[in-house]
């Protein structure tokens, strides 16, 4: 039993595409890379012990969903889709989710700007207009004893530019 620090991954999915409908576009040549680089580098941190598996959740839009099958594909987690963490939904419903949702491993959420930007802001700074700004595929490593605004710690934040 941990001392209940909690621990949240916010990704952001691989660069994608132009186009329309917006929920289907796809990650560029680019993008893919960038999330191989994410996972590769997840992976290793788990093998080294420095990282719980997480339970993975992504956004159902096809840019997140691919982003998040190379996180999948490279710790051997199962992925799993969670239909309010789209673009424009609100951090709010994120958070409250976080707090009823009671696990002893890490939660790893792959999604998109703005929501990753607002939501890391929200739980670090309690506001949203204090979000991070968020290349693709980065990630922001968050821990709290309990998810609510402005209770999280940020632990890490990571880039493929730094990792290449």
């Amino acid at each position: 039993m941990n001392s209940g620090m909690n621990s949240v991954l916010i990704m952001r999915h691989g660069e994608a595409a132009p186009g329309f409908p917006d929920h289907a576009r796809l990650l560029t040549p680019r993008g893919e890379r960038e999330a191989e680089t994410m996972a590769r580098w997840l992976a290793s941190r788990v093998e080294q012990g420095e990282l719980t598996l997480p339970m993975l959740y992504a956004s159902p839009y096809v840019r997140a969903q691919q982003t998040a099958q190379r996180i999948s594909d490279a710790l051997g987690v199962p992925l799993n889709t969670l239909s309010f963490i789209t673009p424009e939904d609100p951090p709010s419903d994120v958070s409250e989710w976080l707090l009823t949702h009671r696990d002893d491993a890490p939660i790893m959420l792959v999604s998109h700007m703005p929501l990753v930007g607002d939501l890391a802001g929200l739980l670090v700074e309690g506001t949203p207009s204090q979000g991070v700004g968020f290349p693709t595929a980065a990630i922001v490593e968050l821990e709290a004893d309990v998810w609510a605004a402005g209770c999280a710690q940020l632990k890490r934040f990571t880039q493929p530019s730094q990792l290449s």
